[in-house]
């Protein structure tokens, strides 16, 4: 066993520790909305840890290994998602959620929509967050891979125990205390890597001295540049239910608000760091198997063992806390949504709160499985952020701002906006038709059928 690994191992035993002393007395209010309690540090702090996973750290470097700078989109999106979140959607949606006492987006969408949509969109909730979930996986997989020579099913198994372990004892109480934690690794990890990536690299003047077109933000691969993720997961990371539910935590609208801009002003800057990480990977390792690869064999090979060992800690924990949010998302969503919603009305919150650990683990090994089919981190996210920004979207905008906005407008949207989604996807091998992606045109179409549905009326 090198020194690494059992580094990450004890890290792995001190999160499940913590997460198991916060949530040792949890009750559901704890679990699903931590009593309503954060400030706005631990709003930040909880939505920060979430957004920076496997896509913003494996994943982003991967692309900035293949495309340049470009790269940068992947997390700048999330952060220009993240801030319109802040300012039109999470304030007035917490209130909302305060009102009239809502757990998850589920609740939300009922009040609004009716039962049918509630049930509709757990189920494609589902099915979606399975793939994010196998994309923290993968990342922790490709970063143990890297560190001690393991399996994917291996790397798999020991990311899914650590994230499982603390996050069943108290729900998003336990998560937004522990990511904390991770979140001081992460960022402290990041900015040390970076400035060490580009001297190993021989400088930005080696750098700069490639293909010109890898120095190009507005640039890309032909086929996908770089922006594009904006059509993608800006409107994800507005309307994410995991996200959502997170906001349901805050003591107020104010925290909320404030918490949520700052996790996406910090995110905008954190999207340098991958894309220049990537950059220096591939001055230094230009024929790696796969992209994924290109974060852990720098941090493994490139630096010093005590800088590596730093930001290998900083990728694992990134991957765990998002993975925690991913579990927060199919635990309160199969709970609440699926079993008091269809199987048992009468659910008391201890009912509530059993079944939601159930689902916990019955989602994590369904992650694990689902880790191995898929072929790369970014290829998992897509799939999840897609059928995330078709299925809700149009209908939550529309609850909060479409005055009289019923059951038949919510209905439409997601019955129209999905299968156009995947004609699309499946017509163009992924590609979409120039800027109209698939997860574009599955959202107008969308919005199409809203607005058709009210007209109709």
């Amino acid at each position: 066993m090198t020194t690494t690994f059992a580094l990450l191992i004890a890290y792995s035993v001190v999160l499940v520790g913590t997460g198991l002393w916060i949530g040792r007395r949890a009750r559901a209010n704890d679990f699903f909305v931590a009593g309503r309690s954060l400030s706005p540090g631990l709003v930040f702090a909880t939505f920060l840890a979430a957004n920076i996973g496997a896509g913003s750290t494996v994943g982003a470097t991967g692309l900035g290994w293949e495309d340049g700078l470009s790269a940068w989109w992947r997390n700048g999106s999330a952060g220009l998602g993240s801030l319109a979140l802040a300012l039109w959607v999470a304030p007035r949606i917490w209130r909302e959620a305060k009102a009239h006492d809502d757990f998850t987006v589920g609740d939300f969408l009922e009040r609004h929509y009716g039962c049918a949509m509630r049930g509709l969109v757990a189920v494609l909730i589902w099915i979606g967050t399975l793939s994010i979930l196998a994309a923290q996986l993968l990342g922790i997989a490709a970063v143990l891979q890297v560190v001690a020579g393991l399996s994917p099913l291996a790397g798999c198994l020991i990311g899914s125990l650590a994230t499982t372990g603390y996050f069943i004892a108290g729900g998003l109480l336990s998560s937004a205390w522990v990511n904390r934690v991770q979140l001081v690794v992460i960022l402290v990890g990041f900015a040390v890597v970076s400035v060490i990536a580009i001297d190993a690299a021989g400088g930005w003047p080696a750098l700069a001295a490639g293909a010109e077109e890898r120095l190009d933000v507005l640039g890309g691969s032909p086929a996908a540049p770089g922006w594009r993720y904006l059509f993608l997961l800006g409107p994800a990371f507005i309307v994410s239910p995991g996200l959502l539910q997170k906001a349901f935590g805050a003591r107020d609208a104010g925290a909320a608000r404030r918490g949520i801009v700052w996790n996406g002003l910090v995110l905008l800057l954190f999207a340098c760091a991958p894309a220049v990480i990537g950059l220096a990977a591939r001055e230094l390792y230009p024929a790696l198997a796969h992209r994924d690869l290109a974060l852990p064999t720098l941090l493994s090979q490139a630096l010093h063992p005590a800088v590596g060992g730093l930001a290998l800690a900083a990728v694992f924990s990134a991957e765990v806390s998002s993975a925690d949010a991913v579990l927060f998302m199919l635990a309160t969503s199969g709970s609440r949504d699926l079993y008091r919603g269809f199987v048992r009305r009468d659910a008391s919150d201890a009912d509530l709160l059993r079944v939601a650990r159930q689902a916990a683990l019955v989602g994590a090994l369904c992650g694990i499985g689902l880790a191995l089919v898929y072929s790369s981190v970014i290829t998992a996210l897509d799939a999840f952020y897609a059928i995330l920004t078709v299925t809700l979207f149009v209908p939550i905008v529309g609850a909060l701002y479409v005055p009289g906005a019923g059951g038949r407008e919510g209905l439409a949207s997601v019955l129209i906006g999905v299968p156009v989604l995947a004609i699309v996807h499946f017509a163009t091998a992924g590609h979409g038709y120039g800027v109209l992606s698939p997860a574009l045109a599955g959202v107008l179409a969308s919005a199409v059928a809203f607005a058709a549905a009210r007209r109709l009326r």
